[in-house]
């Protein structure tokens, strides 16, 4: 089973053509990675699946569900049952805790954040995330891995069909980066949701299973990384010469 299929997806902004018909398919459970260089589209391909845009033409269909045949108060909906979003910026709101910015998607789709099942399931993720004794700080008090690790917390609250991470090590260091590819590894095992993590550094991809190369609008190759950021740096030299 697919956890994401997107096929013909066209986008573009004004007269500049940015996806030009692109095919992608992630496996339910997969790890996968989307290279490309800077303006070639992976971050719109990643707001197209989550629904915050609009396909000009194209099928995006996440776990069964056609992404593009949804209005904006249905696509809102599904993005909190369905996908987690992981952003470069984390885009944790600053006067809420820890534990509230975690519980964010479930409070906002109505769900009673103050059972247990649901204070279970957050203190399994702060425990597995290591973020358990900071549940009551605010994001202005934490550091760049602690509040990236929040934010995978809020994108796996809801045990999403797929977890999409915009280059989610963009804002972090070298030791952090390395702690969240292998955390995002480790979730992708134990909590079976797909990974789509869009980056431009052959470690993190290296992460991943299996890399994809955005180019021209297009995917261009497709390949496993066999763990190796030496072998997709020259994956990536050899599509983008």
């Amino acid at each position: 089973m697919e956890a994401l299929k997107a096929t013909g997806v066209w986008r573009k902004y004004g007269d500049q053509e940015v996806l030009k018909g692109m095919d992608l398919s992630i496996e339910a459970g997969s790890f996968e990675a989307l290279m490309g260089p800077s303006g070639c589209g992976k971050s719109t391909f990643l707001h197209l699946v989550a629904g915050l845009l609009a396909a000009d033409d194209g099928e995006i269909i996440v776990g069964g569900s056609a992404v593009t045949k949804m209005g904006d108060s249905a696509a809102t909906k599904f993005r909190r049952r369905h996908i987690g979003v992981v952003f470069q910026s984390f885009n944790l709101l600053s006067e809420k805790t820890v534990r509230e910015n975690i519980l964010l998607p479930l409070a906002l789709d109505g769900a009673d954040v103050s059972s247990k099942e649901i204070k279970k399931r957050c203190d399994e993720l702060e425990s597995a995330l290591g973020i358990a004794a900071i549940g009551g700080k605010r994001p202005g008090e934490l550091s760049g891995g602690e509040q990236q690790r929040v934010a995978i917390a809020r994108a796996l609250v809801a045990r999403p069909d797929i977890v999409l991470a915009d280059e989610p090590t963009g804002n972090l260091d070298a030791a952090a980066s390395k702690a969240t590819c292998e955390l995002l590894k480790e979730l992708n095992r134990v909590e079976k949701s797909a990974v789509l993590v869009v980056t431009h550094d052959p470690q993190v991809a290296a992460s991943a299973a299996k890399v994809h190369f955005l180019k021209d609008g297009r995917i261009a190759a497709s390949c496993d990384t066999l763990g190796d950021p030496v072998r997709v740096s020259q994956l990536y030299l050899e599509t983008f010469r």
